[in-house]
């Protein structure tokens, strides 16, 4: 096992956190922004950082080096809990309307993108986020981790940032000129499920290397139902929007068909 690293080292870990949220506060604190914007959005920011820090640096950072229970609960929170809190609170609605126009312009524009298209497809972030997940504990990506700190936050930023992208592209609510419709949204999502599941069981059955059985079963049950518990307000959301968003609606010549009755 390696070492985490030393006070210095993992207090620098904070400082991207801390900037992000200073910065997240002062924009929320804008007067460009008629009405105010919800503290709920910004308690979410704040939450999402903690819980991603906290997967970075230590007490349970060094614990998942350790036992491989904390390890698969420390990618859970990267990977789901933290994404889930940052992404529900639009950090890019509130970048485009505190921004300066030309700024916001770069924005809008980089939002549009090819690159942004391919990254926010939820085809591509399932795989990048479910997909890298089975590639760290079924190959030897794993004891890299293990072996070395460069490698384990390398990995960690990788989770977290694939997280986020699988996130938006689900339930998302900022702006996304890209965004795909309900139904596709709703079969990536179930298959991501379907393939973090079997991959939680694989690892109860078939630990990987140098992992004792008893801490294999209780990380992969950890993964499914933990796992699960997020994945079920993902489907939540995911339906909450299509709700919201007036899906629902009946089409318009079914409403007059019943409002003129049947036919004499």
């Amino acid at each position: 096992m390696h070492e985490h690293g030393g006070f210095l080292l993992e207090a620098a870990l904070f400082l991207p956190a801390l900037v992000a949220v200073a910065a997240y506060l002062f924009s929320a604190a804008s007067p460009r922004i008629a009405g105010g914007w919800p503290k709920r959005r910004s308690a979410c920011f704040i939450l999402g950082a903690i819980t991603a820090v906290s997967t970075f640096a230590g007490p349970f950072a060094s614990l998942s080096h350790q036992d491989f229970a904390a390890n698969v609960g420390a990618h859970l929170l990267a990977g789901m809990v933290a994404p889930l809190f940052l992404v529900m609170s639009r950090p890019i609605t509130l970048a485009l309307r505190t921004l300066e126009v030309l700024p916001a312009r770069r924005l809008s524009a980089l939002l549009k993108s090819k690159p942004a298209r391919v990254l926010s497809d939820p085809s591509v972030a399932a795989v990048l986020n479910v997909g890298g997940m089975w590639v760290m504990y079924r190959t030897d990506l794993y004891q890299g981790m293990q072996d070395s700190a460069l490698i384990h936050w390398l990995v960690m930023g990788h989770v977290l940032a694939a997280g986020y992208l699988f996130t938006a592209a689900m339930v998302g609510r900022d702006p996304a000129p890209h965004r795909p419709n309900h139904g596709y949204r709703c079969a990536v999502l179930v298959a991501a499920i379907a393939a973090h599941n079997v991959l939680a069981k694989s690892l109860y059955a078939m630990p990987p290397a140098r992992v004792p059985i008893g801490e294999a079963e209780t990380g992969g049950q950890l993964m499914y139902y933990a796992g699960g518990t997020v994945e079920l307000a993902l489907i939540i959301l995911l339906w909450h929007q299509w709700y919201r968003t007036g899906a629902r609606k009946v089409p318009a010549a079914v409403v007059r068909s019943s409002s003129t009755g049947p036919a004499a």
